[in-house]
């Protein structure tokens, strides 16, 4: 008998062959949007029997939706629901790179609650294009997860604003990524929870 967990999808490995697939195909990806439905046309193109849609309300899979985030990117879940999965997000363009940083802890975050509400697996996915967010001189604070340590965990604090230093997201788990390069000069990670 085949243990449940085989039978699982690879999220990450689907996320890696998207890219390939994109970077062959040409397939432009220039923001987030293009990003999230170049992907669910991908995954619906090679996955049968699942259900893929966007920004659905996490209400429409579990009865306590107290999570730090209302809507997930992209979902997969077969028929009955038994099977579910959960993919987030991010393709900053504007700068704001630590700030956009306490965005990603924030996808981890969500990504874990939802694990924790019986989703089968859940990842967060950031594609960028700035080198600071990947390399610089300051390699403090919100920085060091980024650009040094490559891991995220613990407790992290709100990088800018009124709220800086007060305003903090707890992490359960401790999550290594690397930044893989795609395209020119972007890299991108997933990050699995």
């Amino acid at each position: 008998m085949t243990d449940r967990v085989d039978a699982l999808l690879d999220i990450r490995q689907l996320i890696e062959d998207f890219f390939l697939y994109a970077q062959l195909n040409k397939i432009e990806i220039y923001n987030e949007f293009s990003l999230q439905h170049e992907l669910g046309i991908f995954l619906r193109d090679n996955l049968q029997g699942y259900r893929i849609q966007f920004e659905r309300n996490v209400s429409y899979f579990i009865p306590d939706n107290k999570t730090i985030k209302k809507e997930i990117d992209i979902t997969i879940f077969n028929e009955d629901k038994s099977e579910k999965y959960a993919i987030e997000l991010k393709h900053p363009l504007n700068g704001q790179h630590p700030e956009q940083m306490y965005s990603f802890v924030k996808d981890i975050k969500f990504m874990e609650e939802l694990k924790d509400r019986g989703f089968n697996k859940t990842a967060t996915v950031t594609l960028v294009s700035d080198r600071p967010f990947y390399e610089g001189r300051n390699n403090e604070g919100i920085y060091k997860y980024f650009r040094e340590g490559y891991a995220v965990y613990g407790q992290i604090f709100k990088p800018t604003g009124p709220l800086k230093g007060k305003d903090s997201i707890t992490l359960k788990g401790n999550y290594e990524f690397s930044w893989r390069p795609v395209y020119s000069n972007s890299r991108y990670y997933v990050i699995e929870v």
